[in-house]
């Protein structure tokens, strides 16, 4: 064995076995040379040998540091407990790793990183994306793809850009994600609401709606739906995409926690779309960070070019060197590992929510075949639920309705969101007693 082949085989044993701890700075190459009784060019032959493994990282005129490759899912200790919060906690992702993958864009792509890319977005990650959806059942060409800046640009433009069933309504279900409702709002759109439950959507609403309406497209989350956290059964999502067929209404497919789907087995509609009528989003905020803002949105070819042309005119490009740093990330193996540790993670957090609900639930609790971190709970018409929430935070227990989640004039269940991304898991199942012991307290009720 060669020396440099043995100095990295000591330094890995080292940092994988958690002796040289995530951050630490090695000493410096002329130090490890004398400890090691070697050349400097040996030591510098083994440091990049760890930092192509992406086991360490340089920094200019500072050093090379261990690259954090641990997720615990460790919450910070704190006095509330937090049913509200929905990012991922910043601790959470191993920030080292993309430290080192955004200085490995920088000294890969150089001057690329430093003018105009392309409305589309990077060519070299649309081809790693391409490959990683592949994993979701979603086969695309790379002209189809593309990269935004985050999935809530991509509803902006798919909500102005003309599209070839040539209508205006756009279909919502009800509640739906806050920030698109708003924009919705904002913008003053034409726009339609469809109610969804526990148990799904009224098909013969859905029918209904789609035959005697001008709905440009319907705007649905399958799987994991924010607020409710409840997915589509494999009959409901081809029952929709038999219906937007029939009556010529395009699918906008919100996959934003696909990274947690436990059931392989799962597919989204996209996957069984044969007549070009689903457009699939796919965001990466969750897994990774929301800061990052970076979105995929893969489209039917005849929506491609209308879309790149109002693309290019809201921002020219997405960041390069987020999408540089982000292919990186995903080549070396970085993203995978990380994704495989958050979602083991984050199902033990929704499993914990689901116990804690069936075991304090009066009623029972219903309990889905796909569990994510989000759960509601439909409160009684009798209830007030400002004094419901009010007296909750009184006792440390944040939660909060989802009047936001509603687009104006649609009939609004009373509802309370409970998510689990952010709560300390040590005080779950305390936080949940406490919900519905208010519940059962005849002062939150009107007279």
């Amino acid at each position: 064995m060669l020396k440099y082949e043995a100095l990295f085989d000591e330094f890995e044993s080292l940092i994988q076995n958690g002796q040289l701890k995530a951050g630490f700075k090695l000493p410096s190459i002329r130090r490890l040379s004398e400890q090691h009784q070697c050349s400097k060019s040996t030591v510098l032959k083994a440091l990049q040998e760890l930092e192509k493994r992406h086991l360490i990282y340089a920094v200019p005129k500072s050093g090379y540091y261990v690259v954090q490759k641990e997720f615990d899912g460790k919450s910070e200790p704190t006095a509330e407990i937090d049913f509200v919060t929905s990012a991922p906690s910043w601790h959470q992702f191993p920030y080292h790793d993309f430290q080192h993958c955004i200085n490995k864009a920088i000294d890969t792509y150089q001057q690329e990183l430093f003018i105009y890319g392309t409305p589309k977005g990077l060519p070299s990650l649309i081809k790693v994306i391409q490959k990683q959806l592949e994993q979701y059942q979603v086969f695309a060409k790379e002209e189809q793809i593309f990269i935004t800046s985050g999935v809530q640009q991509a509803l902006s433009l798919l909500t102005f850009i003309p599209f070839p069933n040539e209508r205006t309504h756009i279909l919502v279900e009800q509640p739906s994600y806050h920030l698109f409702v708003e924009q919705l709002k904002a913008y003053k759109i034409s726009v339609l609401g469809i109610q969804r439950t526990a148990a799904g959507i009224d098909f013969g609403e859905l029918e209904r709606i789609f035959s005697s309406q001008k709905i440009k497209f319907f705007y649905t989350m399958p799987r994991f739906h924010n607020p409710l956290g409840t997915s589509y059964s494999k009959k409901d999502r081809e029952e929709i995409l038999k219906l937007a067929v029939k009556y010529g209404v395009y699918i906008v497919e919100d996959d934003y926690l696909a990274d947690f789907e436990e059931n392989m087995k799962v597919d989204p509609i996209f996957s069984g779309d044969t007549h070009h009528m689903v457009i699939y989003l796919k965001s990466f905020s969750k897994i990774m960070f929301p800061g990052l803002r970076i979105g995929v949105a893969v489209l039917p070819k005849p929506l491609a070019v209308n879309f790149q042309l109002y693309k290019r005119t809201a921002d020219i490009d997405s960041s390069m060197i987020s999408q540089a740093a982000l292919e990186i990330y995903i080549k070396s193996g970085m993203f995978e590992r990380h994704r495989n540790k958050v979602r083991l993670s984050y199902l033990g957090r929704a499993k914990l929510l689901y116990d804690a609900l069936e075991k304090h639930s009066a009623q029972g609790f219903y309990r889905p075949s796909s569990i994510c971190m989000n759960a509601h709970i439909v409160l009684p018409n009798r209830l007030n639920s400002a004094h419901l929430i009010k007296n909750l935070q009184n006792q440390q227990v944040l939660v909060e309705t989802i009047g936001q989640n509603y687009i104006d004039g649609f009939h609004q269940e009373k509802i309370v969101k409970i998510n689990v991304s952010n709560t300390n898991i040590q005080k779950l199942d305390q936080g949940i007693a406490l919900i519905f012991k208010e519940l059962n307290n005849k002062q939150n009720y009107y007279i």
